[in-house]
């Protein structure tokens, strides 16, 4: 199996990305803090995994680029989508769970409401594992966090105070989508792999173009189809938006530096080959980066796609450029990686897999 394998930077100068709330024990119950990782080198901020999901999927909705999200809905305390990865590609790339209430009261309030005309019957619970997966954002290296006060003041009367934290780094994030998975629904009876009940089987058959993959229990949209979603993914990527105190703070969170191949398997070849030095500044790893073409040639199957913003990290990106060239660490791979804008980036992995030489990709 193929998967897009990808290690992404976000720049934050002056950021509260993601929040935890008012500080258990603070002086004051007016103070936010931020989430962090404490180690015993220092603490470690981070934007969890959920967030970081919730700031791709709001991007990608709002994108202008076709993107067909699912509906959602609520059961008192239970929300899910309408968990048909036929026609949502939320639903197709994110993965979901679906076990909506069996009983009475649950059924005729469904039956009642309006808004759910168009959802899809479901006879019994469906589940899917989500073929994009990312990690945890963390700071690549322990930071001071800065404790800001501030008042509000525009009214009469005392001022009220209050405080927030913020703080100054690098988050470095791991992702992965796994090709083979992505537009292939399983109606295999596993928690996890049961994508599709009956009704959405008899759904799916009618899709022009589907193949059923029998063997191993599935349905596969055409590859036109499922490259589209793909495409739609990484230009979502590319563009992300979001993050807590923006009012603040503005912190551009799309990428300033990513590193993505396609890759057979799962496990992740990058994930140290950026770090930090000893000052706690970004670092490319080039003899780290050196051992993982080595080591994984055989399983790097497309061009190494580095995306580098212009202005960031410029001497790093110096020391990249010098060791691709002739006689550097990396001279011997500098035909395979392509450097360019993240955008760019993102934009040549999509055009290698849809070119026809390389289907076997998404087999």
């Amino acid at each position: 199996m193929s998967f897009v394998t990808g290690l992404l930077l976000i720049d934050a100068p002056a950021s509260a990305l993601n929040n935890l709330g008012n500080v258990p024990g603070a002086r004051d119950e007016n103070i936010v803090g931020v989430k962090m990782i404490r180690a015993k080198d220092g603490a470690y901020p981070y934007v969890s995994a959920q967030a970081f999901r919730y700031w791709l999927r709001t991007t990608l909705e709002r994108a202008g680029i076709g993107w067909q999200a699912a509906p959602i809905y609520r059961e008192k305390k239970v929300a899910y989508t309408d968990a048909n990865p036929i026609r949502y590609w939320d639903d197709d790339l994110f993965g979901y769970m679906r076990a909506p209430s069996k009983k009475a009261d649950a059924v005729e309030a469904r039956a009642a409401d309006e808004s759910r005309a168009e959802e899809t019957s479901t006879t019994e619970t469906v589940t899917r594992v989500s073929p994009f997966r990312v990690s945890t954002l963390v700071s690549i290296a322990p930071v001071n966090i800065v404790d800001d006060f501030g008042v509000m003041s525009r009214h009469e009367g005392n001022p009220v105070p209050h405080e927030h934290q913020f703080y100054r780094t690098t988050l470095k994030g791991l992702f992965s989508l796994d090709l083979h998975a992505s537009g292939t629904f399983s109606y295999r009876q596993k928690t996890g792999y049961l994508n599709l009940d009956g009704v959405r089987i008899e759904e799916v058959k009618k899709v022009a173009g589907v193949e059923h993959l029998e063997a191993e229990k599935s349905y596969r949209l055409p590859l036109a189809e499922r490259v589209q979603r793909i495409s739609a993914l990484f230009e979502g990527l590319a563009r992300l938006e979001g993050g807590a105190k923006q009012a603040l703070h503005y912190t551009d969170v799309a990428p300033a530096l990513v590193l993505l191949a396609v890759t057979r398997g799962g496990n992740h070849i990058f994930g140290h080959c950026v770090g930090a030095s000893a000052r706690g500044l970004p670092e490319l790893k080039i003899d780290a980066l050196k051992e993982a073409l080595t080591v994984f040639a055989d399983d790097i199957l497309s061009n190494v796609y580095v995306g580098w913003v212009e202005g960031y990290l410029d001497e790093e990106r110096a020391r990249f450029e010098a060791a691709l060239a002739e006689d550097g660490a990396l001279t011997d791979f500098a035909a395979k990686i392509k450097v360019s804008h993240p955008r760019q980036a993102f934009q040549s992995l999509v055009a290698d897999l849809k070119d026809p030489a390389n289907k076997e990709w998404l087999a």
